[in-house]
């Protein structure tokens, strides 16, 4: 590593970001391997609820309407997710996983968090928590404004 702790930080983020996405694309074959891995976060979020309108998804996911849209529809088509009618405005819809596609994404979540306990098993559990806060406050920051990397 050089001397300047940010340029190793950004080297670094950039590595790991490289390895991230591998993983993703690991994970999204295991749920099916026709499964684009640009829709792996989208089905992750869904998995935080019970069912989400498709605008929440398009501001969470930070992505347009059409790109998010044609997420849905791939994964709709590989039965991981359907569409519903939104009980709260009879406009919108909401988009939910399948029981079929929330079993799959809950085993490969699953095995992943397993990769990760194993890989962080001789780590103190104070030492978890708090790379986990620094990069709660980094993506904080980021999100805040006070970064200057458009997102």
């Amino acid at each position: 590593m050089g001397s300047d702790p940010i340029t190793d930080l950004e080297a670094e983020l950039a590595d790991f970001w490289r390895r991230g996405r591998a993983r993703t694309r690991a994970r999204a074959r295991a749920i099916d391997p026709r499964l684009d891995p640009t829709c792996y976060p989208l089905l992750i979020l869904l998995s935080r609820h019970d069912a989400i309108p498709t605008s929440k998804l398009v501001a969470d996911l930070e992505l347009e309407k059409s790109t998010v849209t044609r997420q849905i529809d791939a994964v709709e088509r590989l039965g991981l997710v359907e569409r519903r009618p939104d009980p709260c405005d009879a406009r919108a819809r909401i988009v939910a996983l399948t029981q079929v596609g929330r079993q799959k994404l809950d085993d490969v979540v699953a095995l992943a968090v397993s990769n990760w306990r194993e890989r962080l098993s001789q780590w103190d559990p104070a030492d978890i928590r708090q790379l986990t806060e620094l990069l709660r406050r980094l993506d904080d920051s980021e999100s805040s404004g006070t970064g200057n990397t458009p997102r």
